[in-house]
């Protein structure tokens, strides 16, 4: 028996796309579902590609969805620390190590010295590979590049002859010719370890079970294999998971939808949406199935019923989930979660009180039904908010009407809503209901000229009970305002 552990090991180079948050979920969700570790590690030895507030992303991205970490940043644990630039002496350590025993050497070639021969492989058709020339250097060789200065990397000695095989919980053996791989630098010559030898060393140390991680990693994985064996350890359990498509079945980007978690988050996506719909990429429970909460998937998912073909990405599933999960909220609920994107539209204040929060609950029913992303609150419910209505005055002219009947029929209303001791949804149907028999006009005419002096549009929630939630004095003045506008 032991505790299932895994990682999620992200470089902060940049806010973590779509993919890497599938691969953070699927991790997360085996961790949780086996009772183990979800660790967060973070792989910053590539300095030149660090990108300030890249970190803050990662982490701020995985709060929001809820894919809390046992170890690592802000957390600590038993192997930390959990930043690769922190390990150095670490890695230093174990390339000396492979160094001594024969397993990897010291490379002195010059930046010009593998250009120019990556160039002659090109030019003669062969695949790139470093050509070994610094394996075979003797003693006094070295040390005439060492008295010279020249500080070298280290590379990996890949076994000349032979195979290498594998297994993968996805897709069974993998097995792959040693004399296909070059011999892959190790550490670098600033000191840092490449990802190839850091990955190795730090799941080994951290006690990682498990790597789940995308197919493309399917390639490199000989070779950590090989750094395995080499350092004399047990290699994890790998499992490559399949890649994300866009809906033409072309590479994932940005015309799909590939945007960071937090494009996500600021277009009005709701975090158990999207939990929801990535863990629908690439795995499946029944095949039919498509509304798990949380509990569910922490509750079913297994590798076992990952598939191994890749997962297409289609924004219109996650847009309807994302309504469907809209509307499943709270009206108390939405409304918080609907506060931020108001705000930022400009329609409510930075400070919003008891009463502005009370306002907003009472909207929430009204427009629920009418939006699946929260960043369309603000088109949805503006009218609700804005003093003034701007609208051409010849909407409030119904087809079949005059602007001198319109101006009729509204007074008419107006006149009918003063009239009323309350301003409740049902009372007001029943008393501008009958009206239109009386004015010798259709329902809809009578209805959608107070629509359009009330709200500005055409098309709406119920009417009634927008009026009730706008307030019948807000909706009076904004009818004696439509009739100052007709025209003649």
């Amino acid at each position: 028996m032991y505790t299932v552990r895994v990682r999620f090991a992200p470089s902060p180079t940049g806010t973590p796309h779509i993919g890497n948050i599938r691969t953070a979920l699927f991790n997360w969700l085996f961790a949780r579902h086996h009772g183990g570790k979800f660790v967060l590690r973070i792989e910053d030895t590539d300095r030149e590609r660090l990108v300030p507030g890249s970190l803050e992303a990662i982490m701020d991205g995985l709060r929001w969805l809820g894919l809390d970490w046992d170890e690592g940043p802000e957390m600590g644990g038993p192997y930390e620390p959990y930043f690769q630039s922190q390990r150095l002496s670490t890695y230093q350590a174990y390339a000396e190590q492979l160094v001594a025993e024969g397993k990897a050497y010291p490379c002195y070639c010059s930046k010009e010295r593998l250009e120019a021969m990556r160039e002659e492989q090109k030019q003669r058709g062969e695949p790139a590979g470093y050509d070994r020339r610094c394996r075979y250097l003797t003693p006094r060789e070295r040390s005439e590049f060492e008295a010279q200065g020249v500080t070298p990397v280290v590379r990996f000695a890949i076994p000349l002859e032979g195979e290498t095989t594998y297994h993968d919980l996805m897709h069974g053996d993998v097995t792959i010719q040693n004399r296909i791989l070059d011999d892959f630098v190790m550490l670098k010559s600033d000191g840092y370890p490449t990802y190839h030898f850091s990955v190795v060393v730090d799941d080994r140390l951290m006690a990682i079970t498990h790597v789940l991680r995308a197919d493309e990693w399917i390639p490199s994985t000989p070779r950590h294999v090989m750094l395995y064996q080499a350092l004399g350890w047990q290699p994890p359990q790998f499992a490559h998971l399949p890649i994300i498509l866009g809906p033409d079945r072309t590479k994932l980007s940005k015309r799909h939808g590939a945007t960071s978690i937090t494009a996500y988050e600021e277009d009005g996506y709701l975090p158990e949406a999207i939990v929801n719909f990535l863990a629908l990429l690439g795995w499946s429970y029944d095949g039919v199935t498509e509304i798990f909460s949380r509990g569910e998937l922490v509750a079913r998912f297994d590798l076992d019923r990952v598939g191994t073909t890749p997962a297409i990405f289609a924004r219109e599933k996650l847009d309807w989930m994302n309504g469907y999960y809209i509307r499943q909220l709270p009206a108390v609920d939405l409304a918080a979660r609907l506060l931020p994107f108001l705000q930022k539209a400009g329609l409510l204040p930075a400070d919003v009180g008891p009463d502005l929060t009370a306002y907003v609950e009472a909207i929430v029913p009204l427009i629920r039904e009418r939006i699946n992303l929260l960043s369309e609150a603000p088109q949805a419910t503006e009218y609700f908010f804005r003093e003034e209505l701007r609208y051409e005055p010849g909407l409030l002219v119904q087809k079949g009407l005059t602007p001198e009947k319109t101006r009729t029929i509204l007074l008419a209303a107006r006149n009918a809503i003063a009239a009323q001791g309350s301003c409740e949804a049902a009372r007001l149907e029943e008393t501008l209901r009958p009206l239109a028999v009386e004015l010798e006009v259709k329902t809809g005419q009578l209805f959608g000229a107070i629509r359009v002096a009330v709200t500005g549009r055409t098309a709406t929630p119920p009417l009634f009970e927008t009026i009730a939630v706008l307030g019948c004095q807000k909706a009076l003045a904004r009818i004696d305002e439509a009739i100052a506008a007709l025209p003649g």
